[in-house]
């Protein structure tokens, strides 16, 4: 037995000694709805290491994420339904099945070819599931941008898209629009509703320009977080009170840290 196949196997074990009779208490409570929110904390934390470019964390995560696996798979081995061995069984096969190029007649292939390929594949395991709409299996848990360009590229498929990035930048102007008139006509609602069509249309400017519009966000995110903390710092030496700085002194602040190279 192989280290990687050991080690599987005493979290495994660990896993039914935390969920038998005599195992933990909070173990034991959990099902699959009360899980959830932690599987998913566990794959942003998985994000967050990569963007951050730390990879002595990223292995810990990563445990956390594998050890969600284990827990939604024993819950459902204890219910009759399937084990991790199904599950680690079921991805095995979409791997060999969406990869006939490398597992049933080895070729050469271009990328393009290979997307196309996928989809396809993608598009007959979703019918053989009974997702028979467009857009019935697009997961409602995504984050909120992903799940917009997942959208987009999803209608996109049977033709319903714009044309080119071009005309999504000019739907972008649009949408703009649409928010002035709606802050000026003073409907808090409709505001709301219209900056949503705005992040809707933005993240589809970014799947044409071939961006990943959540991952473009999570570097912003990280990249003004550094800088901010940059501030912080530049405001300690110089013993200046965050709270009783002035618009241009921020503005001081601001452009020094930017102009300091960004760091993962």
């Amino acid at each position: 037995m192989s280290r990687a196949a050991e080690e599987l196997q005493i979290l495994l074990d660990l896993m039914r000694t935390l969920r038998a009779p005599d195992g933990c208490p909070w173990d034991r409570a959990q099902t699959f709805a009360t899980i959830a929110p932690f599987t998913v904390e566990e794959a942003y934390e998985v994000a967050d290491a990569i963007g951050r470019g730390d990879l002595g964390r990223l292995r810990d995560e990563l445990g956390d994420l594998l050890f969600q696996v284990v827990f939604h798979a024993r819950m459902a081995e204890e219910m009759g339904q399937f084990d991790f061995a199904d599950v680690a069984r079921a991805i095995s096969d979409k791997l060999v099945r969406r990869h006939p190029h490398v597992f049933a007649e080895r070729r050469e292939v271009e990328v393009t070819e290979l997307h196309a390929s996928w989809e396809a594949q993608k598009a007959r395991e979703r019918a053989q599931a009974g997702h028979e709409g467009v857009l019935s299996d697009v997961p409602h848990a995504l984050p909120a941008l992903s799940r917009a360009a997942k959208l987009g590229k999803r209608a996109g498929r049977v033709g319903f898209d714009w044309e080119n990035a071009a005309g999504v930048r000019t739907k972008l102007d649009e949408e703009l629009n649409e928010v002035d008139a709606a802050l000026e006509a003073g409907h808090p609602e409709a505001v709301a509703d219209e900056i949503g069509d705005l992040l809707f249309t933005a993240a589809n400017w970014a799947r044409h320009l071939g961006v990943d519009p959540e991952s473009a966000l999570q570097r912003a995110c990280l990249k003004f977080e550094r800088r901010f903390e940059g501030m912080e710092r530049s405001a300690q030496r110089q013993n200046l009170t965050l709270s009783e700085l002035s618009a241009a002194q921020w503005e001081g602040l601001w452009q020094a840290a930017k102009s300091l190279p960004d760091k993962h």
